[in-house]
């Protein structure tokens, strides 16, 4: 049982301790508007412009989870030469996310993407982006960024949204400075061979990246969710996997464990954007504080509850994952 007493116990652990983020950085952008009539030009809806906000996205959404709920964050990846980068900076600094590991570089944009909202309801998202593989000059400054951090760090993430920086390289590089340091590496996966994440402490897919890594169609179903998990376990060197599993809860795989199943906490889903970030903002702090493995899934858990009950990219605030407790009986 996880009572609000021992959370909020648990949550203060996460104070001060430092988080190194690599990988895929975004700004989400966001307009919302109101829609009164169809467009005389195409039969598209025209948005009546009501606000327009900016938020961190991908990697950066971890970092923010991060901070907001107690820890340090420096954040590790790349930008362009472009107002995206400087307006994602400038955010980023605002929400004292550490930006000096940010590499600019003139050779791609800065991944933004952009959508438009009216009436609640998402009617369009443009992206600019490159997915083209780094040069050697980019990931080898990359990698000596991470190593230039590790003395402090209580732990690293790798926030990997297939768009270059959590390449082979980079990948193995973060992993072996965390064993080198002794300290948790938990993992956003993408892509078919998760043989570069081999040794990290937590590996999390969900479902779909689960069936695209192992090829694969599960339909969400405990026994084949077991079987792909367990498929996967033979590539990943003894690394846990954490299969997220949306209304289904989560579920861990270790070798030669028993799978634990940590159900949802039951809220409206209203946007499920970034909820994977705070998950792992969440479960990384509670590992660098020492936090057991079955509590710290339980806190990741009513994170991600937080976060798909709230429109757009967010990041969970401390006191917010403390509350969600207030009330209940028992939670794990």
């Amino acid at each position: 049982m996880l009572t609000a007493v021992s959370a909020a116990a648990f949550v203060r652990s996460f104070q001060g301790k430092h988080v190194v983020v690599v990988g895929d950085v975004m700004l989400d952008e966001y307009v919302r508007g109101d829609v009164a009539r169809i467009s005389p030009e195409a039969p598209v809806p025209v948005v009546d412009l009501t606000e327009r906000s900016v938020s961190p996205g991908g990697a950066a959404n971890a970092a923010a989870n991060v901070v907001t709920l107690g820890g340090r964050a420096s954040l590790v990846g790349l930008v362009g030469t472009d107002a995206q980068g400087s307006s994602l900076r400038a955010e980023l600094e605002s929400r004292r996310i550490e930006v000096g590991g940010l590499v600019v570089t003139g050779e791609r944009p800065t991944t933004h993407k952009l959508r438009v909202v009216a009436r609640n309801q998402q009617i369009v998202r443009v992206d600019v982006e490159s997915r083209e593989p780094l040069s050697a000059r980019v990931e080898a400054e990359l990698v000596d960024t991470v190593e230039a951090l590790a003395n402090g760090a209580d732990a690293f993430v790798i926030s990997d949204y297939a768009k270059g920086v959590a390449s082979d390289a980079i990948a193995r590089a973060v992993v072996a400075i965390g064993r080198r340091r002794g300290v948790p590496v938990v993992i956003d996966p993408k892509g078919r061979d998760y043989r570069k994440y081999a040794g990290a402490t937590v590996i999390t897919p969900n479902v779909l990246e689960l069936e695209v890594a192992t090829g694969t169609t599960t339909h969400n179903a405990d026994a084949a969710i077991l079987a792909a998990g367990r498929q996967l376990l033979e590539q990943i060197g003894g690394a846990a996997l954490l299969i997220t599993r949306g209304a289904h809860g989560m579920t861990l795989l270790r070798s030669g464990a028993e799978p634990l199943d940590v159900p949802t906490v039951a809220r409206s889903v209203f946007d499920v954007t970034g909820a994977g970030d705070t998950v792992i903002g969440t479960l990384t702090l509670a590992l660098a504080a020492g936090v057991p493995m079955d509590a710290a899934l339980v806190l990741a858990t009513h994170g991600a509850s937080i976060a798909v009950a709230r429109a757009g990219t967010v990041a969970v605030e401390a006191a917010e994952l403390v509350a969600s407790f207030e009330g209940l009986t028992a939670s794990a």
